[in-house]
């Protein structure tokens, strides 16, 4: 059974299902071991297939119509009313109000964010990296949910399980073009003598969602470098020069 982490946020709307999934639950091995549900990573495709069904079973929907673009680290938001044929579209965010259709989006250290206005029945599903999370792909998610009859100030949004501050240390060069961008932005680097400065991406992603204007916000991240167990890191698979790594889904879906 696919394993998931729900946030009461969330989890206490009516109409809605949803997870932030681990990586148990699934029919993998080795370093894919076992929930991996990315399609862009080099696992058997038919385990990966497997896998995503197992999501779409427990969120109570059709395989068929679990939907995950092929991400790019963008600010783009994709609007979806129903399953796409042929390739996956690019873009980091997709929002829809068609029920029983099932968004996600693929993290392994990267933020995933998901929402929901139950009133307007519309929900979204955001992966912030730095990078998106930084040019805007959260507040690009709010604006096509808003085109879709969403109110900002109604809105619930997730943070699920990402790279944690402790784990994330980066270098001068990513802290100055990250402040250069965002020069409010000092607070989220945690300075340690004689270390790198670390990020605290899960504490960006939220301000940027405060300054949004979000009615409801819930941090449900869990740091994913630091718990091998439970979730698929690609820091953590880069330290340990691995060939490839598994990848983490977060889903959302209107009854």
């Amino acid at each position: 059974m696919a394993v998931r982490i729900e946030a009461d946020a969330l989890a206490r709307l009516d109409g809605v299902a949803h997870g932030f999934f681990t990586r148990q639950g699934g029919v993998s091995d080795g370093v894919y071991g076992s929930l991996n549900c990315g399609q862009g990573s080099r696992d058997d495709a038919a385990k990966v297939s497997e896998n995503r069904a197992r999501v779409a079973v427990a969120l109570g929907g059709a395989p068929e119509r679990l939907l995950s673009p092929w991400q790019v680290h963008s600010p783009d938001a994709l609007i979806v009313e129903a399953p796409w044929t042929g390739d996956r579209p690019k873009a980091d965010a997709l929002v829809t109000a068609t029920p029983g259709l099932a968004i996600g989006i693929l993290t392994a250290d990267c933020a995933p964010v998901l929402f929901a206005d139950p009133d307007a029945k519309v929900v979204g599903a955001a992966h912030a990296g730095w990078r998106g999370a930084l040019t805007g792909v959260l507040e690009a998610t709010i604006a096509a949910m808003e085109r879709l009859g969403a109110r900002r100030e109604r809105i619930a949004a997730a943070i699920g399980p990402s790279i944690g501050p402790g784990s994330y240390e980066v270098g001068p060069e990513f802290e100055r073009e990250f402040l250069a961008t965002a020069p409010g932005s000092t607070r989220f680097f945690h300075q340690h003598p004689g270390a790198k400065p670390r990020f605290d991406l899960p504490a960006f992603c939220r301000d940027r969602l405060v300054r949004a204007g979000i009615g409801t916000i819930e941090d449900a991240s869990t740091d994913t470098y630091a718990n091998e167990s439970r979730f698929f890191s690609f820091r953590r698979t880069t330290h340990r020069k691995e060939a490839d790594y598994g990848r983490q889904i977060s889903a959302i879906v209107l009854k």
